[in-house]
């Protein structure tokens, strides 16, 4: 299986890249990784509508470009669909019967995902109702695809 994570922004802070740097180290039993991180666009903090949708676009393009067609894509979104950890391995474990080999999952910036990205999406994925940094959410994605790995093998995991 591939998975490739698509963020928008670096990670600059070290325990945000010693956290990814271990669940990746943890998924390569299970999948191979590859972290795309596109570049993110200087957001002020008054920004007109238009100014947003405007970056917004311009970082879709940047992602939009790293999906494949074969990619079963995934938009970590606020307003998508919630699972539990073990109704999420059972997603995994359905998508991957039905042939998906290839997954896309995609990180938005601070401004969110342009309609398009959402639009491509073949699932948009909430781990909450909040708000979260994107730094957090990668390693939040990370281990909860460790996690569905772990539980799909019938392998023991901390609940």
């Amino acid at each position: 299986m591939q998975i490739n994570i698509i963020a928008v922004g670096k990670l600059k802070e070290k325990y945000w890249t010693q956290a990814v740097a271990e669940y990746a180290k943890r998924l390569s039993a299970y999948a191979k990784l590859r972290i795309v991180e596109v570049v993110d666009e200087s957001t002020p903090d008054t920004l007109s509508p238009a100014e947003e949708e405007a970056i917004k676009e311009k970082e879709a393009t940047r992602i939009l470009a790293q999906i494949k067609d074969r990619d079963y894509v995934v938009a970590l979104a606020i307003e998508g669909k919630t699972f539990t950890s073990e109704q999420w391995a059972k997603e995994m474990e359905r998508l991957t019967t039905m042939g998906h080999s290839s997954f896309a999952f995609v990180i938005g910036g601070s401004l969110g995902l342009h309609h398009s990205v959402l639009t491509r999406a073949n699932l948009k994925l909430s781990f909450s109702s909040f708000t979260f940094p994107h730094q957090m959410v990668r390693v939040i994605l990370l281990e909860q695809l460790y996690r569905g790995f772990r539980i799909m093998r019938g392998e023991p995991y901390h609940k």
